[in-house]
């Protein structure tokens, strides 16, 4: 009995497939044609049988007058139904079901998406599949396709339980209007669950559902979250099944695309509603290297990221990264918020020594490959901002320490001695005097030395301190996708 329901559910999905054969109907979605049979729909909905026997208009905006000689809907031939408010894809995926009673409500799997930028996603509760769901639902409510309603309806419960904050807003505020009580209490509980306080669920839902929300945690004892609950910045809530990694993964991807378009406040509800753990995903070292001041300044006020977080199998902190891009903006927010100027890598190198290293080589190399991209002034100023934080805090220090070298209970101190702050004042000054004053002579020297006219002894000359560290990118060798 199966293998004959099988059968006759692909032969009339054949018919579809076959377009004009047999057609007695044509609809036209997106400029595109589609051909179908009027007694198949009319069997199928209740909408289409009241359309094509002309007893009911359909609601405005659904479908337009039919085209063709001014014949009517129940005529054959020309008859051209132009349908608005309705993709091609949803209304292709809804005369599917039901010319076979089968449909997949889901995009295919790393299919390219205007709304998922993630090339190798699999599209099963990502926001091109919550969208594609939303817009199927709609259309089955509006075609009076009932079963096609029930079946996207409980799609859309078993989605949202992995999807984004956002998307589940979205579907809360779906289940809403088209009254799915039961879309709506799975929503209504999650959004709840999620810990997200009244002010921000305030900025993306009408204020009667904010009420709701806010009863509904009264009465089933959802403890809010800490607004940025504190955690040891390596430990990682990946280290489930794959799925689980998958989906850290995941929100990595979609954390990065929120900051590539300044969407800082995507990224706060991704903290607070979905857990997402910034340190873990290095998010201000990415938006450091990728994004403006602005994000940046943004990301650290929201105070749920560490300024001095090391990164990776190296250790840099966002300032290390900041300190070799050579970029005053980032270096100076950077400060502002607390960066140390003092912290070093595993290899022991601090962003200090890292612009030290750089203005050496500047200026004893002057513009060879690979220092051709930095910028005298810029460089200057960046030696200047890190130089005079280190200054300010060995001071700090020293008076903390009350004289008697407090800093040296520290284990990190005993390794790496804090220098005395009247020499620490007297190294910068000097640093300072020098690159102020030879700095941009360096840059001509540099480019008479690429034409042939330089001393080669000079050019040979051997890096002090770090080992000569250069700007690079930290991204690639993290594995991240």
């Amino acid at each position: 009995m199966e293998e004959t329901l099988k059968s006759l559910s692909m032969d009339y999905l054949n018919l579809l497939i076959n377009g004009q054969a047999f057609s007695d109907v044509t609809f036209s979605v997106e400029g595109r044609l589609v051909h179908a049979h009027r007694c198949i729909l009319a069997a199928r909905s209740l909408f289409f049988r009241s359309f094509f026997c002309g007893t009911d208009s359909p609601p405005p905006g659904l479908l337009s007058s039919p085209r063709g000689g001014g014949a009517s809907p129940g005529a054959s031939g020309g008859t051209v139904v132009p349908v608005n408010s309705v993709s091609y894809e949803v209304f292709l995926l809804m005369l599917q079901f039901m010319y076979s009673g089968q449909v997949s409500v889901v995009p295919q799997k790393h299919e390219p998406r205007p709304n998922c930028g993630d090339r190798g996603c699999w599209h099963t509760y990502c926001t091109a599949a919550v969208d594609l769901a939303l817009d199927t639902l709609a259309a089955a409510r509006s075609f009076g396709v009932k079963q096609l309603e029930q079946i996207t309806e409980k799609q859309l419960a078993s989605m949202v339980e992995k999807a984004s904050i956002e998307d589940v807003m979205k579907v809360l505020m779906a289940s809403r209007q088209q009254d799915m009580q039961q879309l709506w209490a799975t929503c209504s509980h999650l959004v709840a669950k999620s810990g997200l306080p009244a002010e921000v669920l305030a900025k993306h839902l009408p204020i009667d559902v904010v009420a709701r929300i806010e009863e509904l945690r009264l009465k089933s004892s959802f403890a809010r979250r800490p607004s940025f609950v504190a955690r040891h910045p390596h430990q990682l809530d990946v280290a489930g099944p794959a799925a689980d990694l998958e989906d850290h993964h995941h929100k990595i991807r979609r954390m990065r695309r929120a900051l590539d378009s300044s969407d800082v406040e995507l990224v706060k509800l991704m903290v607070m509603g979905e857990g997402l753990n910034l340190d873990d995903a290095l998010a201000l070292h990415y938006a450091v290297e990728s994004c403006t001041r602005e994000v940046v300044k943004a990301l650290l006020e929201l105070g749920a990221a560490d300024v001095n977080c090391p990164a990776g199998p190296t250790g840099k902190t966002p300032l290390h990264i900041a300190a070799e891009m050579v970029s005053p903006d980032m270096v100076a927010v950077l400060l502002d918020h607390h960066a140390d100027p003092n912290v070093r890598t595993v290899d022991g190198v601090t962003p200090l020594e890292i612009l030290r290293n750089l203005t050496s080589d500047f200026l004893f190399k002057g513009a060879v490959p690979g220092l051709s991209h930095i910028e005298p002034n810029k460089l200057r100023l960046c030696l200047e901002l890190v130089q005079s934080a280190a200054l300010v805090m060995s001071r700090e220090e020293a008076n903390s320490g009350g004289g008697n070298g407090g800093a040296g209970n520290s284990p990190r101190a005993a390794i790496y001695p804090r220098m005395n702050p009247e020499i620490a004042a007297c190294s910068l000054s000097l640093d300072s005097r020098m690159v102020y004053l030879n700095l941009g002579m360096a840059a001509q020297f540099g480019s008479k030395m690429n034409d042939g006219g330089g001393d080669e002894s000079l050019s040979s000359r051997p890096q002090g301190g770090g080992g000569g560290v250069g700007p690079s990118s930290i991204y690639p060798s993290h594995g991240f996708p």
